[in-house]
């Protein structure tokens, strides 16, 4: 199992304020959720007008997977949005999903 995490940054030229910024934010988080099925969200830059910085996870099953549905992802941003991608990285996190998991005690 693949867990991977990507960071974005965005430039919204004609923003003019926050709430025009925070328009097409949540546009494309919204889109992206949708479409993908992943999880998203402004995690930087957040007083910025025209700048943002947007973080999003999803699991895959294998490498392969989640290099393929990143570059969807990326296809996606680019296209489908009024904001400028203007920079990305992203890490994945391989887990062994067969281990043996032990019992949760709560106090």
């Amino acid at each position: 199992m693949i867990v991977c995490v990507a960071l974005f940054e965005l430039h919204i030229p004609f923003a003019q304020s926050l709430k025009d910024k925070r328009t097409v934010v949540k546009s494309l988080r919204e889109k992206l959720r949708h479409r993908f099925e992943l999880s998203a969200g402004e995690v930087g830059l957040h007083d910025s007008h025209q700048r943002s910085r947007m973080g999003l996870s999803f699991i895959a099953l294998d490498d392969a997977g989640a290099d393929a549905m990143m570059d969807r992802i990326l296809a996606f941003v680019e296209t489908n949005s009024d904001a400028t991608l203007t920079g990305w990285t992203s890490e994945k996190l391989d887990f062994d999903e067969s281990v043996t998991l032990g019992v949760p005690h709560f106090s």
